[in-house]
């Protein structure tokens, strides 16, 4: 998954806002809720991922529950969230759209480049996309190429013994 923040900050158990985020997000966008990490009621479940889907949006993001998690696991449309409730939302609202929000420790502002995979999500600020990009594909091709050393038996592992005589253990 990968694509830029639609941000909502909702009650706990609550996607009145989640709704109207669906609604008006782009193709590609990620929607990403912070719902407070609370997991009595879920966010959103099978019917509003296919409207998602439809819309064809990049993927969504909880931090708060889901629901029909049996079902989602099954589809390719990328949901991550903090955790599965049978519970179903509220729809009282208000909430806000389109704020920096923070899922743990984790500050997210409208429009930052969100990244999903089987590891977990990270957030990249907009401003530092190209540059963090870049970065990534240097380290990527590093850990490429020393697949490669690990593979063929050349991969240096003295710095396993220099690591630990500095930490004072016997090697």
């Amino acid at each position: 998954m990968c694509g830029p923040a639609v941000t909502v900050r909702a009650p706990p158990g609550d996607n009145l806002l989640v709704h109207k985020a669906l609604d008006m997000a782009e193709p590609g966008d990620v929607i990403v809720v912070d719902a407070a990490g609370d997991l009595t009621n879920s966010i959103l479940g099978e019917m509003m991922i296919t409207h998602a889907i439809a819309r064809r949006l990049g993927g969504i993001v909880i931090f708060g529950a889901i629901r029909d998690f049996d079902t989602l696991r099954t589809w390719s449309f990328p949901v991550f969230a903090a955790g599965v409730t049978h519970r179903g939302p509220y729809k009282n609202g208000p909430g806000e759209l389109n704020v920096p929000i923070a899922l743990g420790s984790m500050v997210i502002e409208p429009g930052d480049v969100v990244m999903g995979d089987g590891d977990g999500v990270i957030t990249v600020p907009f401003a530092e996309a190209r540059a963090t990009l870049e970065a990534a594909r240097k380290k990527h091709a590093k850990e490429l190429a020393h697949m490669v050393d690990l593979q063929e038996g050349r991969a240096d592992r003295d710095w396993i013994d220099t690591k630990l005589r500095s930490l004072g253990a016997d090697v």
